[in-house]
């Protein structure tokens, strides 16, 4: 057992217990049963057999990723041995996010914990895999050319928005959760690990320091936005996992919830995707995200902010008009039927 622990001996599959000694594996499988059914949770069991008799060492509540959470959950309801409502408990809001973004294959393998060279914030869940890039220009360009790219910057700005768009995810060296490249990337639904101060970028130079590693233009990384780890190299991915049980869990849910659930959405590609996630409504429509679409959008912002007489400012403002008017025309479209809207009127402040 030791040497298993240990990582010195490679144990064999389960089943071969059943062929090599039946009557302990009898006794394992029985005595699994009757631990399930007792702590009604599934289980990490730790037994060994001597002497072909079966001893039962320790058992704990078993990890799960997100798939295995809600399935684990929506069996335990059909074999009876839960009701909905503990059911419901079972899964964690963390294990419903995995099952909306891309996530590693397999994090706790020694191939992908030995490859962390450094944490940051975890500002936007899922993860990515790309060769790392200095400007937005340089995103939108490897993105034209089919290549995955991970946009790495000190910190972002609106001017940066389309090379974040472009990117499969965003690393800053500065930046909370509440900065630029976090609330956008959460936004869109784009990996994000920000503030991660123990790297240092050279935008001119197209190299970033990591600890105590150099990086270049065209090296491949690897980001974790629900952890805030950057891995070295690349990890392989496995995608959102939507499953019939995750249907029929979420019907569960609808049955029992108090709140309505609303979306943040400032686009008509985010009213469509609220809407097919089952949101009610839009709790927040934030008129200022719909002018980081473009440069053209953003530039016609600014000159309404700084225009030095009203002839001007009414000139910028008649630009934004169809940009607006179109927006919101699709948004409508997008939540047709669903009784509430909520609109936030834009602040022209110089920060935003």
């Amino acid at each position: 057992g030791e040497d298993v622990v240990a990582g010195i001996r490679t144990p064999e599959d389960l089943d071969a217990m059943r062929d090599h000694m039946p009557e302990a594996y009898a006794e394992l499988v029985e005595n699994c049963e009757i631990l399930e059914s007792h702590y009604k949770e599934m289980m990490d069991i730790e037994f060994t057999v001597q002497e072909n008799r079966l001893w039962m060492l320790q058992c704990r509540s078993g990890k799960r990723t997100g798939t295995g959470a809600v399935k684990i959950a929506v069996d335990m309801v059909n074999e009876a041995l839960v009701d909905r409502n503990t059911a419901i408990k079972m899964v964690e809001p963390g294990h419903l996010d995995q099952l909306l973004h891309p996530q590693f294959a397999n994090p706790e393998a020694a191939s992908y914990k030995g490859k962390v060279i450094t944490t940051g914030l975890p500002a936007s869940p899922g993860a990515a895999v790309g060769q790392i890039v200095f400007t937005a220009e340089d995103a939108e360009a490897w993105h034209a050319q089919g290549k995955s790219a991970i946009l790495v910057r000190t910190e972002t700005s609106p001017e940066d928005v389309g090379g974040m768009h472009a990117a499969a995810g965003i690393l800053t060296a500065r930046g909370g959760m509440t900065s630029h490249a976090a609330v956008v990337a959460r936004g869109w639904g784009k990996c994000c690990v920000s503030g991660c101060s123990s790297i240092r970028v050279n935008e001119i130079e197209k190299v970033v320091a990591i600890e105590d590693k150099m990086l270049y233009e065209g090296d491949w990384i690897s980001l974790n936005g629900s952890t805030g780890e950057v891995i070295l190299g690349k990890q392989p991915l496995s995608p959102p996992a939507l499953s019939a049980d995750l249907e029929t869990f979420m019907s569960w849910v609808d049955e029992v919830r108090q709140l309505k659930v609303m979306a943040n959405a400032d686009t008509p590609g985010d009213a469509l995707a609220a809407r097919k996630n089952g949101a009610e409504g839009i709790g927040l429509c934030r008129t200022e995200h719909m002018f980081f679409a473009s440069d053209e959008r953003i530039k016609a912002v600014r000159q309404m902010i700084m225009a030095p007489t009203v002839e001007l400012r009414q000139k910028a403002l008649d630009r934004l008009l169809p940009y607006q008017r179109s927006d919101f025309e699709g948004i409508f479209r997008a939540m047709d039927g669903m009784w509430k809207i909520s609109i936030y009127s834009y602040t022209p402040s110089v920060w935003n």
